[in-house]
Protein backbone atom coordinates (compact mmCIF):
# COMPACT_ATOMS: atom_id res chain seq x y z
CA UNK A 1 0.00 0.00 0.00
CA UNK A 2 1.22 3.52 -0.92
CA UNK A 3 1.43 6.07 2.01
CA UNK A 4 0.99 9.51 1.24
CA UNK A 5 3.57 12.30 2.19
CA UNK A 6 3.38 15.09 4.53
CA UNK A 7 4.62 16.85 1.75
CA UNK A 8 5.62 17.53 -1.81
CA UNK A 9 9.00 19.07 -2.30
CA UNK A 10 10.64 17.74 -5.83
CA UNK A 11 9.78 14.81 -7.69
CA UNK A 12 12.87 12.66 -6.63
CA UNK A 13 10.98 12.07 -3.14
CA UNK A 14 8.38 10.04 -4.95
CA UNK A 15 8.70 6.46 -6.56
CA UNK A 16 7.56 5.75 -9.90
CA UNK A 17 4.21 3.89 -8.30
CA UNK A 18 3.55 7.35 -6.03
CA UNK A 19 3.60 9.57 -9.11
CA UNK A 20 1.37 7.02 -10.96
CA UNK A 21 -1.03 7.21 -7.70
CA UNK A 22 -0.71 10.97 -7.87
CA UNK A 23 -1.75 11.26 -11.66
CA UNK A 24 -4.45 8.28 -11.49
CA UNK A 25 -5.96 10.31 -8.88
CA UNK A 26 -6.13 13.12 -11.56
CA UNK A 27 -8.47 11.45 -13.75
CA UNK A 28 -11.91 11.59 -11.68
CA UNK A 29 -10.95 15.81 -10.98
CA UNK A 30 -11.07 16.36 -14.66
CA UNK A 31 -14.05 14.64 -15.03
CA UNK A 32 -15.11 16.81 -12.59
CA UNK A 33 -14.56 19.77 -14.87
CA UNK A 34 -17.23 18.61 -17.37
CA UNK A 35 -20.70 18.82 -14.57
CA UNK A 36 -22.12 21.71 -13.98
CA UNK A 37 -21.24 22.07 -10.18
CA UNK A 38 -17.01 21.75 -10.07
CA UNK A 39 -17.07 21.10 -6.59
CA UNK A 40 -16.52 18.63 -4.31
CA UNK A 41 -16.69 18.35 -0.39
CA UNK A 42 -13.24 16.44 0.39
CA UNK A 43 -11.24 19.33 1.96
CA UNK A 44 -13.93 21.23 3.70
CA UNK A 45 -13.02 22.86 6.82
CA UNK A 46 -9.29 22.37 5.67
CA UNK A 47 -7.17 25.41 5.52
CA UNK A 48 -4.55 26.29 2.19
CA UNK A 49 -2.09 28.85 3.04
CA UNK A 50 -0.39 30.47 -0.35
CA UNK A 51 2.93 31.84 -0.06
CA UNK A 52 4.52 33.23 -3.05
CA UNK A 53 7.75 35.33 -2.74
CA UNK A 54 7.84 35.91 -6.73
CA UNK A 55 5.39 36.89 -9.17
CA UNK A 56 2.80 34.32 -10.64
CA UNK A 57 -0.07 33.95 -12.91
CA UNK A 58 -0.80 30.40 -13.42
CA UNK A 59 0.35 28.44 -10.67
CA UNK A 60 -0.94 30.61 -7.77
CA UNK A 61 -4.64 31.18 -9.78
CA UNK A 62 -4.18 26.89 -10.34
CA UNK A 63 -3.86 26.25 -6.91
CA UNK A 64 -6.40 28.62 -5.33
CA UNK A 65 -9.26 27.10 -8.02
CA UNK A 66 -7.78 23.43 -6.68
CA UNK A 67 -8.27 24.62 -3.32
CA UNK A 68 -11.74 25.85 -3.44
CA UNK A 69 -12.90 22.77 -5.87
CA UNK A 70 -12.20 20.81 -3.00
CA UNK A 71 -13.89 22.88 -0.81
CA UNK A 72 -10.93 23.96 1.26
CA UNK A 73 -11.11 27.92 2.44
CA UNK A 74 -8.15 29.40 0.79
CA UNK A 75 -5.94 32.71 1.60
CA UNK A 76 -3.55 33.96 -0.03
CA UNK A 77 -0.72 35.75 1.58
CA UNK A 78 0.24 39.06 0.15
CA UNK A 79 3.99 39.25 0.27
CA UNK A 80 4.36 42.88 -0.67
CA UNK A 81 2.70 44.59 1.71
CA UNK A 82 3.09 42.06 4.50
CA UNK A 83 5.63 41.89 7.60
CA UNK A 84 7.91 40.72 5.42
CA UNK A 85 9.00 43.69 3.39
CA UNK A 86 9.68 44.85 7.15
CA UNK A 87 12.11 42.36 7.47
CA UNK A 88 10.68 39.30 9.08
CA UNK A 89 12.16 36.22 8.36
CA UNK A 90 10.54 32.96 6.49
CA UNK A 91 10.52 30.92 9.80
CA UNK A 92 8.99 33.87 11.33
CA UNK A 93 6.37 34.22 8.59
CA UNK A 94 5.89 30.24 8.97
CA UNK A 95 5.17 30.69 12.63
CA UNK A 96 2.65 33.12 12.35
CA UNK A 97 0.76 30.81 9.24
CA UNK A 98 0.97 28.11 11.59
CA UNK A 99 -0.96 29.87 14.59
CA UNK A 100 -3.40 30.02 12.13
CA UNK A 101 -3.83 26.28 12.12
CA UNK A 102 -3.22 26.08 8.33
CA UNK A 103 -3.63 22.20 6.39
CA UNK A 104 -1.53 23.37 3.65
CA UNK A 105 1.31 25.58 2.37
CA UNK A 106 1.83 26.29 -0.80
CA UNK A 107 5.33 28.26 -0.96
CA UNK A 108 7.10 29.97 -4.38
CA UNK A 109 10.80 31.47 -3.33
CA UNK A 110 13.32 32.74 -5.52
CA UNK A 111 15.78 30.85 -3.33
CA UNK A 112 15.95 27.29 -3.55
CA UNK A 113 15.50 25.00 -0.74
CA UNK A 114 13.29 27.38 1.37
CA UNK A 115 10.72 24.98 1.18
CA UNK A 116 12.12 22.14 2.86
CA UNK A 117 13.21 24.50 5.65
CA UNK A 118 9.58 25.34 6.29
CA UNK A 119 8.77 21.98 6.01
CA UNK A 120 10.78 21.16 8.82
CA UNK A 121 9.46 23.76 10.91
CA UNK A 122 5.72 22.96 10.84
CA UNK A 123 3.12 20.10 10.59
CA UNK A 124 0.94 21.57 7.95
CA UNK A 125 1.97 19.98 4.19
CA UNK A 126 4.18 21.98 2.55
CA UNK A 127 4.26 22.04 -1.15
CA UNK A 128 6.55 23.17 -3.19
CA UNK A 129 5.62 25.76 -6.21
CA UNK A 130 8.74 26.68 -7.06
CA UNK A 131 12.39 27.23 -5.65
CA UNK A 132 15.10 28.77 -7.65
CA UNK A 133 16.32 27.08 -10.37
CA UNK A 134 16.01 23.84 -8.07
CA UNK A 135 12.68 22.08 -8.49
CA UNK A 136 8.66 22.82 -9.66
CA UNK A 137 7.04 19.40 -8.81
CA UNK A 138 3.32 20.41 -9.52
CA UNK A 139 4.70 21.59 -13.16
CA UNK A 140 6.38 18.05 -13.68
CA UNK A 141 3.47 16.30 -12.58
CA UNK A 142 0.57 18.43 -15.04
CA UNK A 143 3.12 18.22 -17.31
CA UNK A 144 2.74 13.89 -17.31
CA UNK A 145 -0.67 13.75 -16.89
CA UNK A 146 -1.01 16.39 -20.06
CA UNK A 147 1.13 13.47 -21.88
CA UNK A 148 -0.96 10.62 -20.37
CA UNK A 149 -3.70 12.10 -22.02
CA UNK A 150 -2.11 12.95 -25.08
CA UNK A 151 -0.28 8.90 -25.53
CA UNK A 152 -3.25 7.09 -23.72
CA UNK A 153 -0.91 5.84 -21.44
CA UNK A 154 1.51 6.24 -18.43
CA UNK A 155 4.03 4.16 -20.22
CA UNK A 156 5.92 6.52 -21.59
CA UNK A 157 8.82 3.67 -22.85
CA UNK A 158 10.03 4.28 -26.70
CA UNK A 159 8.51 7.60 -26.31
CA UNK A 160 11.46 10.32 -27.62
CA UNK A 161 10.78 14.17 -25.82
CA UNK A 162 13.18 17.47 -27.15
CA UNK A 163 13.38 19.72 -24.34
CA UNK A 164 14.37 23.29 -25.98
CA UNK A 165 15.30 26.60 -24.33
CA UNK A 166 17.21 28.24 -21.39
CA UNK A 167 17.62 24.62 -19.14
CA UNK A 168 19.91 26.71 -16.72
CA UNK A 169 17.56 28.62 -15.36
CA UNK A 170 14.29 26.43 -15.25
CA UNK A 171 13.44 24.61 -12.27
CA UNK A 172 10.75 23.35 -14.79
CA UNK A 173 13.67 21.61 -16.93
CA UNK A 174 15.06 19.72 -13.86
CA UNK A 175 11.61 18.48 -12.15
CA UNK A 176 9.82 17.22 -15.72
CA UNK A 177 12.82 16.16 -17.71
CA UNK A 178 13.00 13.71 -13.80
CA UNK A 179 9.79 12.84 -14.11
CA UNK A 180 9.21 11.81 -17.77
CA UNK A 181 12.65 9.67 -17.25
CA UNK A 182 11.13 8.34 -14.58
CA UNK A 183 8.24 6.79 -16.46
CA UNK A 184 10.08 5.65 -18.95
CA UNK A 185 11.10 8.58 -21.81
CA UNK A 186 14.42 9.44 -23.13
CA UNK A 187 14.62 12.64 -22.76
CA UNK A 188 17.56 14.99 -24.85
CA UNK A 189 17.78 18.54 -24.87
CA UNK A 190 18.43 21.76 -27.68
CA UNK A 191 19.53 24.68 -26.41
CA UNK A 192 22.72 27.54 -26.57
CA UNK A 193 25.88 25.91 -25.18
CA UNK A 194 25.60 28.82 -22.72
CA UNK A 195 21.91 27.58 -21.39
CA UNK A 196 22.46 23.80 -21.23
CA UNK A 197 24.39 23.41 -18.26
CA UNK A 198 27.33 20.96 -17.81
CA UNK A 199 26.37 18.83 -14.99
CA UNK A 200 22.87 17.02 -16.57
CA UNK A 201 23.28 13.24 -17.27
CA UNK A 202 25.45 12.07 -19.79
CA UNK A 203 22.79 9.99 -21.43
CA UNK A 204 20.85 13.17 -21.63
CA UNK A 205 22.58 14.20 -25.23
CA UNK A 206 22.71 18.39 -25.99
CA UNK A 207 21.85 18.27 -29.84
CA UNK A 208 23.26 21.60 -30.97
CA UNK A 209 20.99 22.48 -34.01
CA UNK A 210 17.01 22.07 -34.67
CA UNK A 211 18.32 19.65 -37.79
CA UNK A 212 19.93 17.64 -35.68
CA UNK A 213 16.85 17.32 -33.05
CA UNK A 214 14.50 16.72 -35.80
CA UNK A 215 16.64 13.94 -37.45
CA UNK A 216 16.15 12.16 -33.81
CA UNK A 217 12.05 12.54 -34.42
CA UNK A 218 10.64 13.13 -31.32
CA UNK A 219 7.54 12.54 -30.03
CA UNK A 220 7.12 15.50 -28.27
CA UNK A 221 8.68 19.25 -28.13
CA UNK A 222 9.11 20.72 -24.82
CA UNK A 223 9.59 24.60 -25.02
CA UNK A 224 11.12 26.37 -22.41
CA UNK A 225 10.57 30.03 -21.52
CA UNK A 226 13.61 32.57 -21.89
CA UNK A 227 14.22 33.36 -18.18
CA UNK A 228 15.44 37.27 -18.89
CA UNK A 229 14.46 38.63 -15.81
CA UNK A 230 17.44 35.95 -14.19
CA UNK A 231 19.63 36.75 -16.66
CA UNK A 232 22.46 38.75 -14.93
CA UNK A 233 24.21 38.94 -18.36
CA UNK A 234 23.48 38.22 -22.03
CA UNK A 235 23.51 34.73 -23.13
CA UNK A 236 22.70 34.80 -26.57
CA UNK A 237 22.99 38.20 -28.70
CA UNK A 238 18.78 38.84 -29.16
CA UNK A 239 15.55 37.71 -29.27
CA UNK A 240 15.64 37.85 -32.69
CA UNK A 241 18.57 35.71 -32.92
CA UNK A 242 17.64 33.06 -30.44
CA UNK A 243 14.14 33.00 -31.83
CA UNK A 244 16.22 32.11 -35.43
CA UNK A 245 17.90 29.07 -34.21
CA UNK A 246 16.14 27.79 -31.59
CA UNK A 247 12.31 28.93 -31.89
CA UNK A 248 9.61 26.81 -32.75
CA UNK A 249 8.32 27.68 -36.47
CA UNK A 250 5.94 25.66 -38.51
CA UNK A 251 8.58 25.18 -41.09
CA UNK A 252 10.84 23.39 -38.48
CA UNK A 253 7.72 20.95 -37.28
CA UNK A 254 7.04 20.28 -41.26
CA UNK A 255 10.96 18.76 -41.14
CA UNK A 256 9.15 15.72 -39.25
CA UNK A 257 7.29 14.03 -42.02
CA UNK A 258 4.52 11.17 -41.30
CA UNK A 259 4.98 12.07 -37.76
CA UNK A 260 2.82 14.62 -35.61
CA UNK A 261 4.50 16.49 -32.57
CA UNK A 262 3.38 17.44 -29.51
CA UNK A 263 4.03 20.78 -28.50
CA UNK A 264 4.13 21.84 -24.67
CA UNK A 265 5.15 24.99 -23.07
CA UNK A 266 5.16 25.75 -19.43
CA UNK A 267 4.37 29.59 -19.78
CA UNK A 268 4.27 32.25 -19.68
CA UNK A 269 5.25 32.50 -23.84
CA UNK A 270 7.19 34.84 -25.01
CA UNK A 271 6.02 34.59 -28.23
CA UNK A 272 8.37 35.53 -31.23
CA UNK A 273 10.94 34.21 -29.05
CA UNK A 274 10.63 30.53 -28.35
CA UNK A 275 7.80 29.90 -30.39
CA UNK A 276 6.14 31.30 -33.03
CA UNK A 277 1.86 32.55 -33.51
CA UNK A 278 1.24 30.05 -35.74
CA UNK A 279 2.74 27.34 -33.58
CA UNK A 280 0.83 28.02 -30.74
CA UNK A 281 -2.57 27.62 -33.01
CA UNK A 282 -0.94 24.15 -34.16
CA UNK A 283 -3.96 21.47 -33.90
CA UNK A 284 -1.36 19.39 -31.35
CA UNK A 285 -0.26 22.40 -29.10
CA UNK A 286 -1.02 21.24 -25.68
CA UNK A 287 0.13 24.46 -23.51
CA UNK A 288 -3.94 25.36 -22.98
CA UNK A 289 -3.95 21.33 -21.87
CA UNK A 290 -1.15 21.75 -19.39
CA UNK A 291 -3.28 25.11 -18.07
CA UNK A 292 -6.57 22.83 -17.75
CA UNK A 293 -4.45 19.86 -15.95
CA UNK A 294 -2.32 21.58 -14.04
CA UNK A 295 -5.83 22.38 -11.61
CA UNK A 296 -7.06 18.68 -11.65
CA UNK A 297 -3.37 17.88 -10.71
CA UNK A 298 -2.84 20.41 -8.11
CA UNK A 299 -6.32 18.92 -6.67
CA UNK A 300 -4.91 15.51 -6.62
CA UNK A 301 -1.92 16.50 -4.50
CA UNK A 302 -3.75 18.35 -1.99
CA UNK A 303 -5.96 14.91 -1.47
CA UNK A 304 -2.94 12.59 -1.57
CA UNK A 305 -0.79 14.48 0.98
CA UNK A 306 -1.73 14.09 4.68
CA UNK A 307 -0.96 16.66 6.88
CA UNK A 308 0.42 16.23 10.87
CA UNK A 309 -2.24 18.55 11.74
CA UNK A 310 -5.47 15.81 10.58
Amino acid sequence: MIEPHKDLLQIEDLSKEEIESILAAAQPFKELFKRSVKKVPTLQGKTVLSLFYEPSTRTSSSFEVAANRLSADFTSLPVASSSVVKGESVLDTVDTLGAMKADYIIIRHKKAGIPNLIASHTDASVINAGDGFHAHPTQALLDASTLYDAFGTLEFKDKKILIVGDILHSRVARSTSRILSMLGAEVRVLGPGSLVPPGRPKKMKNFQHYNEAMDWSPDVIYLLRVQFERQGEQFFPSSNEYHSVYGLTEDRLKTVKDKGIWVMHPGPVNRGVEISDSVMKYERCLINNQVENGIATRMAVLYWLKPKTL
